[in-house]
């Protein structure tokens, strides 16, 4: 329902020379060879640290990071061999490593960077010990480089590499050992570090978005769920399309997705196992039902259903069991958005009259309306950071709005005719929502940062809505 209408796979990840301090990516993860130095020593024998000086400083909201001009370069290696990815060899890889880590810290708005065609391409020795006059006479402040090695059980190793130009200092570097079909992985979590360690933020580039790809024309349109990295790379089928699909979420671990399907015309609430590629149903109920979400342990299901005209809002158990009703007003309450900590949930309501949010504790004790803008206001989104909620706000247009909790300093994001339905990046710094066009009925998938100008439109194959941002992958 629009506001208008009323496995995981995995990856072998370790930081073989992470930051000084850093926590290792997983447990269980082995650490990746380090970089072969030119006489096929391997630098990890003797101890690699990380350099821990140099810029630090945190994202401001006018973009003060925009000016940083970073090159970032070609990936060496120290043989071109063949590798069963799908970039070719190691050479072709090395250039599909940087041109990813290039696009993700262009399209998120904060950086302008340059590279890797028309740069220099750095030789397998210079990467751990960069040519820095070149580098000052581009007027690079950042440099970005890095290698890819073909190890002989047909994984990748590769290495990232951060120097500030101007001091001639490294300032981050990392390498992860990745399956040939990941090797984007290793290039959004590059991303990632360049990201971190200059802005101060929490990365988000390594994580994945739930939707619901779209085919067919209006009156008969198939909605399949779907699942792509968070540039639109990687996309894949999760349901055939027999049934329709709607409102995915990605459970806090990345392990389920948890969707609602309407089979035979009976609306039903699916966990989807990504490990296994099977699924559970939840709920089902010959009575509508909407907005299923996790809470932030994943122990509980929020959903909404209409009984006898009236709409409240439940909590489940994750696992099944007898559900709770945590709404009991005249009118439709739907949606349900838990704040991080778990002890509030953000829905909408028509009690007053017209959509408007409302904010109760967890047990549904405590419901108060925090809108008072105009117009209406419809599927809020709590942000992972707590700070904001965004919304959907309808005064003629449906635009994208953010607010904080307490239903101040609202302002918009966008300025279309028809964005809704907004899902937070991992670090809450950006909203991604789905723009239907005017004419054609087409959806499609949007992103903008909370400056509301950088915006872009994500990359899929078909029409796309409901968009759903998981967590960083782990």
């Amino acid at each position: 329902m629009t506001a208008r209408s009323k496995t995981a796979l995995s990856l072998s990840l370790a930081l073989a020379f992470a930051l000084a301090g850093a926590a290792p990516l997983a447990a269980q993860a082995q650490p990746a060879d380090a970089m072969p130095s030119p006489d096929a020593t391997v630098e990890a024998e003797q101890g690699l640290e990380a350099d821990d000086g140099g810029l630090t400083g945190s994202v401001s909201a006018d973009g003060a990071w925009q000016d940083l001009g970073i090159a970032i370069t070609t990936f060496a290696t120290d043989a071109d061999v063949p590798t069963s990815t799908n970039a070719g060899s190691t050479a072709a890889l090395g250039r599909a490593l940087s041109t990813v880590i290039a696009a993700d810290l262009k399209n998120n708005g904060l950086f302008k960077p340059s590279g890797p065609v028309g740069l220099p391409q750095p030789s397998f020795g210079e990467v751990q010990a960069p040519n820095y006059p070149i580098w000052t006479y581009r007027s690079a402040d950042m440099l970005v480089q890095g290698y890819v090695h073909a190890n002989p059980g047909g994984d990748l190793t590769v290495g990232c590499y951060l120097y500030d130009v101007a001091l001639k200092q490294q300032l981050a570097k990392a390498g992860w050992q990745v399956g040939p079909a990941d090797w984007r992985r290793a290039a959004h979590k590059c991303a990632d570090m360049v990201y971190s360690r200059l802005s101060g933020e929490s990365p988000f580039f390594d994580s994945r978005i739930a939707y619901i790809a779209e085919t067919g024309p209006k009156s008969h349109r198939m909605k399949r769920l779907a699942v792509m990295d968070s540039d639109g790379a990687n996309m894949r089928y999760l349901t055939s399309g027999q049934a329709t699909a709607l409102t995915p979420r990605y459970s806090p671990d990345y392990s389920k997705i948890l969707y609602l399907s309407y089979l035979n015309g009976e609306p039903s609430i699916y966990v989807y196992d990504l490990r296994t590629d099977t699924q559970k149903l939840l709920v089902r109920s010959r009575n509508s039902t909407f907005a299923p979400r996790w809470s932030p342990d994943g122990k509980w299901v929020l959903y909404s259903m209409a009984i006898a005209g009236n709409t409240d809002i439940y909590k489940i158990p994750a696992s099944g069991g007898e559900p709770q009703k945590l709404t009991d007003s005249p009118g439709i309450d739907i949606g349900g958005s838990f704040s991080p900590d778990g002890r509030k949930i953000v829905f909408e309501s028509d009690r007053s009259g017209t959509q408007q949010i409302y904010v109760m504790n967890a047990d549904g004790s405590q419901q108060q309306r925090i809108t008072f803008f105009g117009g209406r206001s419809a599927t809020p989104e709590w942000s992972p950071r707590g700070d904001q909620i965004a919304f959907t706000h309808i005064a003629g247009d449906l635009r994208i709005a953010v607010m904080t909790p307490n239903g101040r300093n609202m302002r918009y994001l966008t300025n279309s005719w028809q964005d809704e339905a907004p899902t937070w990046s991992p670090n809450g710094r950006i909203v991604q929502f789905f723009r239907t066009e005017k004419n054609s009925g087409v959806a499609s998938i949007w992103q903008v940062d909370l400056t509301g100008r950088n915006e872009r439109k994500l990359p899929t194959p078909v029409g796309a809505s409901d968009p759903a941002w998981g967590p960083i992958r782990p």
